[in-house]
């Protein structure tokens, strides 16, 4: 199996969960925010499904500029939010090259060092575990306790 490939099921195994998590979320509760100072539930969804995107698209181009675009998200759907951003994200992953993979990204003005490719896809994924722990608690909290694994193993 190529690393590749690799990625993209590791990616998969959480992404499914945290897409099944925002089926959860009715449209009433967009605005919820566990504490005054959290994210809104639609805040963080949009962040995750962004965030990786952006993380996938500055390995492919080998630079900073995904994360320096300021575009505003127009979906109000989250669970339509989440299909599209997913399928986009499968689409870059599997355009990359074990040479994008490999190569040294000059990163080091957000990350403090530079990284190869394969480490920003590891911080990507680290992310989204992070955030898909955020998000449990957000579900939960809106009474949902009927819920996923952390992750999907095939």
């Amino acid at each position: 199996m190529s690393n590749t490939n690799q990625l993209l099921q590791h990616f998969l195994s959480h992404r499914s969960v945290t897409n099944e998590l925002i089926q959860k979320i009715e449209e009433t509760h967009y605005d919820y925010k566990p504490t005054p100072t959290s994210m809104s539930a639609q805040k963080l969804v949009t962040h995750m499904m962004t965030s990786f995107y952006k993380f996938v698209a500055v390995v492919k181009v080998g630079n900073l500029s995904p994360f320096q675009e300021r575009k505003e998200e127009t979906e109000s759907s989250l669970s339509t939010l989440a299909h599209t951003y997913t399928t986009q994200t499968v689409k870059l992953l599997e355009s990359l090259t074990e040479e994008e993979l490999e190569k040294e990204l000059e990163v080091a003005a957000i990350f403090g060092s530079n990284l190869t490719g394969k480490q920003m896809l590891s911080i990507a994924i680290d992310h989204e575990i992070h955030h898909k722990g955020n998000l449990f608690v957000y579900v939960r909290e809106m009474g949902h306790t009927e819920l996923p694994l952390y992750m999907n193993v095939k």
